[in-house]
C-alpha cells in the first residue's frame, strides 16, 4: 500500500533541485506559507467533501491534502515512513492512552 507513497516521496525530493518556475512542487517549496496554506485548503475541501457524502469528490480531496502534506514533509526533511513508523508505533494503544501521554505545550 505505501509503495506510491515512496515512489512519490523520491519524486517530491527530485523536485528540491528544480525552478520554481518549472515544477509546480519547487514553487511551493519557494514559498512556504503558500504550500501551508495549500495543507489548510486541501483540509477544508476534505471536510466539505465528507459532509457532501460525495464518495470520489472524499477521495479526490484526500489525495489533494496527502500530497500536499508529502510536500510539506519533504520540504522539512521527513518522510512518509516517518509518518508511518509513528502510526506503528501507536498501533494497538489506546486512542485515550496515546493523547494522555502526549505533554502539553503552550
Amino acid at each position: 500500500m505505501s509503495d506510491i507513497l515512496s515512489q512519490l516521496a523520491t519524486i517530491l525530493e527530485a523536485r528540491k533541485s528544480e525552478s520554481a518556475e518549472s515544477s509546480y512542487v519547487a514553487s511551493l517549496y519557494a514559498r512556504p506559507d503558500k504550500m501551508l496554506e495549500k495543507i489548510g485548503e486541501e483540509a477544508v475541501e476534505t471536510i466539505i467533501a465528507a459532509k457532501n457524502g460525495d464518495r470520489e469528490q472524499i477521495i479526490y480531496e484526500t489525495a489533494d491534502l496527502w500530497f500536499h502534506t508529502m510536500v510539506m514533509l519533504a520540504q522539512k526533511g521527513l518522510s512518509p515512513d516517518d509518518v508511518l513508523n509513528e502510526l506503528a508505533r501507536r498501533f494497538g494503544v489506546s486512542g485515550h492512552a496515546e493523547k494522555a501521554s502526549r505533554t502539553k505545550t503552550v
